[in-house]
């Protein structure tokens, strides 16, 4: 009986993960397009390039996330946009701002859930990463007032 309720928790365990991927496919996703338009929006080549880093950083965690994705079940994710990037610069940078700081709580929260090592780390490390980009966005926008 007791194999039977940890296989359970453990069945439970994974698919949670599994929803949580996908949520973290789409918003990396979301996030490589968004950051495209910052950076066609950008006002100087200097931020447009640290725009366009970012965004390096996301498509390497697009990348990262997909393949646990496919080691946990079989398949290619299907990613979409599930959020819309404003129209206007400024209103970009804030946008960033506040989903990168979502994400870093996210993506931690994640991580002290998972069981696997190696998954915990890349959560942990795309945090950080995140964070980094939340400082970034920052600067910006008060640069840019």
């Amino acid at each position: 009986m007791y194999d039977y309720i940890a296989n359970d928790q453990e069945e439970n365990r994974q698919q949670d993960l599994i929803h949580k991927l996908e949520q973290t496919i789409n918003g990396e996703y979301s996030a490589i397009l968004c950051y495209e338009k910052l950076a066609r929006m950008a006002p100087n080549e200097t931020e447009r390039k640290q725009i366009l880093e970012i965004r390096e950083d996301e498509m390497k965690h697009f990348q990262v996330f997909s393949q646990i994705y496919i080691n946990l079940t079989g398949y290619q994710p299907t990613p979409k946009v599930t959020e819309t990037c404003p129209d206007s610069y400024k209103a970009g940078l804030e946008f960033a701002l506040v989903d990168e700081q979502k994400t870093v709580d996210f993506y931690l929260e994640t991580a002290d859930g998972a069981a696997d090592r190696s998954v915990r780390k890349a959560f942990r490390r795309a945090a950080a990463d995140e964070q980094n980009h939340a400082v970034w966005f920052l600067y910006y926008m008060v640069k840019n007032k």
